[in-house]
């Protein structure tokens, strides 16, 4: 439940998650205005307007919804921040040999940092965008919990783990408990023209997932060549920049070998991609920092969870522990398969987000 009732700033996207959102905060009484962001510049990203979000499609579409509902609409210039906080750090990422999540960036350091602060500015009570999770608090600790969707498929609780208690207690999610085909039918029974519109799949700022050459477009720089070695250091041929290679590929390598191989690691150090088995690929613990917890200040002990390492992951059993103040380790009870440093692992205590954390290295 709500902290307090009413004033409740809507993050419109322009799409049926957001707008649904809206028109439920509307129904329940709140007075509403609904704020679209403008996260980047797309000549700056390299793309026509038409094939990534921020365009002016999606801001008309989020304005369409909003004055359907009589609410009031503007558009929030966070482009600097975007930059700073999200597309920098991809960017650094990718070349420090990691593989960054950038929407988490953009949910820790945009929708629910920047927004709320311009929410208080304006003396809103709340924040309200249209993921898929949801939001308690414990009778017990008083503590806020973030909780898994009731539509399991569209859990969107790993992308979200980052947020703090206090933008959990001025943060509402109103599809949390939805199904993604009530949101559409709703939408469609009000008429909402983006009732059918295509979810986004791709991180927005490379719609067509050519991350390497995203990074050389925007900086301007070429990424260095270097070697491609395998286990024993034996050189197997040239990539084309360690930018453009993640953990477990086996396309696109340029190397032919009698049985399959995949990227087992990355040195930015000396700038060599390695290629291994696919056994390779298997570990059953990881190192992790960068920790927020949620459901806990600290873990005091050794706590049995579910672990999730990539969005799309089914959950893992591991049992997790807290090293120091800001370090953790996990141990898996079945070898884990591609882990990889830069990615999230989110733990969970059966419906309930424990925390999560930025992982640094598989054990």
């Amino acid at each position: 439940m709500p902290l307090c009732k009413g004033k409740a700033l809507i993050a419109m996207s322009g799409g049926v998650d957001s707008s649904v959102a809206a028109w439920l905060m509307k129904e329940a009484g709140y007075d509403c205005i609904g704020i679209t962001l403008k996260l980047f510049v797309n000549d700056a990203i390299g793309k026509p307007k038409h094939n990534s979000c921020c365009s002016l499609d999606d801001v008309n579409d989020a304005r369409a919804v909003a004055y359907r509902m009589g609410m009031p609409h503007y558009v929030l210039n966070f482009t600097e921040d975007f930059r700073d906080r999200v597309i920098s750090r991809f960017i650094e990422t990718y070349r420090e040999g990691a593989t960054p999540n950038p929407c988490i960036d953009c949910n820790r350091f945009i929708k629910f940092s920047r927004l709320l602060e311009r929410a208080r500015q304006l003396d809103f009570d709340t924040i309200v965008t249209g993921h898929y999770a949801r939001i308690e608090q414990d009778g017990s600790t008083g503590r806020f919990l973030l909780k898994r969707s009731m539509d399991t498929k569209k859990d969107q609780t790993y992308v979200l783990y980052a947020m703090t208690q206090d933008q959990l207690a001025h943060t509402q999610f109103p599809l949390g408990g939805m199904t993604k085909r009530q949101v559409r039918e709703l939408a469609e029974t009000q008429g909402f023209e983006n009732a059918r519109k295509h979810d986004s799949q791709d991180i927005c700022f490379v719609p067509d997932r050519d991350y390497g050459g995203f990074i050389e477009r925007y900086t301007g720089k070429a990424a260095p060549v270097g070697n491609i070695v395998d286990e024993t250091g034996r050189i197997l041929g040239t990539h084309r920049g360690i930018i453009r290679y993640t953990i477990g590929q086996r396309r696109g390598l340029g190397i032919a070998m009698n049985d399959p191989v995949y990227v087992t690691a990355k040195s930015a150090a000396d700038n060599t991609v390695t290629l291994g088995p696919e056994a390779s690929l298997y570990a059953t613990s990881l190192y992790a920092n960068d920790l927020n917890l949620i459901a806990y200040e600290r873990l005091e002990r050794p706590l049995r969870v579910t672990v999730k390492t990539r969005y799309l992951q089914q959950e893992q059993w591991a049992a997790a522990e807290q090293t120091g103040p800001d370090t953790l380790r996990v141990d898996f009870d079945e070898g884990q398969r591609a882990i990889t440093a830069g990615q999230a692992v989110v733990l969970y205590d059966g419906d309930v987000v424990v925390g999560g954390g930025t992982i640094l290295s598989a054990g």
